[in-house]
């Protein structure tokens, strides 16, 4: 282990985030009501930009309108190549109730775009006096962002979230695709005649969730575009889960509970890591460094993987 300990996340769950326009004020009620444990009202890609104002008036009276309960509260602001993200930052900060909890930075492909948004929000909060600081989550979608992923996971100790957006990352590297998220058609090995798909977004998942951990940001995989393909959602998720991101985006209603599902650890798998981290108690308590569990060989990295399957549980119960 490093003389330097990595430092925990925010202590939230985070298995689903709930998107919906700014634009559809009709569905906010719904969205709050959901078993999302994010909802995330967005300014950006699905509202046009006719609709930017509208929406951000919308957003703006929803935060303190609605009961949003125990949700994590956020708006994805515009990126930092529109006209649009300053007025964003500046009216949900001078004009929205602190029920508001995160902004999400679309597009950031570099430590200094933080830096940017941190100086406003930073300047509007010292000006009104908000009394809640404002946190924020970002979403690495290019080719710029990918590369410099340390850079921005420890540009801002606001940061609490990241995200891959499939989408615009596969037209920022020009893959050849047009799918969001999920396996590819054309991405395929042949063994033995047989094809078997392999995951492209692996390797950036990947590397999003070691940056994040080792600057305790929440990694979080983002939107799979074809909500009517549920087992292809369950399946990325899983993979998602297994690689250690907290949770996924739901882009429909329906794909609340399936997050909720796959990043919800199972009673056996919170039962099986109860049972190990008791028998390294008595095997400690016999002078023992390492036991055997159901027939595998258990020490003290078995307790740390144990005690993540324990702690989520925990947090998830309690939330």
């Amino acid at each position: 282990m490093s003389f330097r300990i990595q430092p925990t996340p925010v202590s939230r769950p985070n298995r689903c985030q709930l998107f919906g326009p700014g634009s559809r004020p009709a569905i906010f009620e719904k969205m709050a009501a959901s078993a999302a444990d994010v909802i995330n009202l967005d300014l950006e890609d699905s509202v046009a930009p006719d609709d930017k104002a509208a929406a951000r008036a919308n957003v703006i009276q929803a935060i303190g309108d609605l009961d949003w309960g125990t949700k994590t509260l956020s708006v994805r602001i515009n990126g930092l190549d529109t006209p649009y993200w300053y007025r964003d930052v500046v009216e949900l900060l001078e004009k929205a109730s602190d029920r508001l909890d995160l902004i999400m930075i679309p597009k950031v492909g570099c430590g200094a775009d933080l830096y940017a948004v941190d100086a406003l929000v930073t300047a509007v909060e010292r000006a009104t006096g908000r009394g809640k600081r404002l946190g924020f989550e970002v979403i690495i979608e290019s080719a710029a962002g990918i590369a410099h992923v340390e850079e921005i996971a420890a540009a801002s100790p606001r940061l609490q979230a990241m995200s891959l957006g499939a989408a615009d990352f596969a037209a920022s590297m020009g893959m050849q695709t047009t799918g969001i998220g999920g396996t590819q058609e054309n991405y395929y090995m042949i063994r033995e005649g047989a094809k078997y798909w392999s995951d492209p977004w692996h390797w950036a998942q990947t590397a999003i969730v070691a940056a994040c951990r080792t600057h305790g940001v929440l990694p979080v995989d983002g939107p799979f575009g074809d909500f009517s393909d549920e087992e292809g959602f369950r399946a990325q998720a899983l993979r998602s889960a297994t690689l250690g991101m907290v949770g996924k985006w739901a882009i429909h209603p329906k794909q609340v509970a399936l997050a909720n599902e796959v990043f919800t650890p199972s009673e056996a798998a919170v039962s099986e890591a109860r049972e190990i981290l008791a028998a390294m108690e008595k095997a400690k308590a016999e002078g023992a460094g390492a036991t055997v569990y159901k027939g595998r060989l258990v020490d003290i990295a078995s307790i740390k993987q144990a005690e993540v399957i324990v702690r989520q549980a925990e947090m998830i119960a309690a939330g």
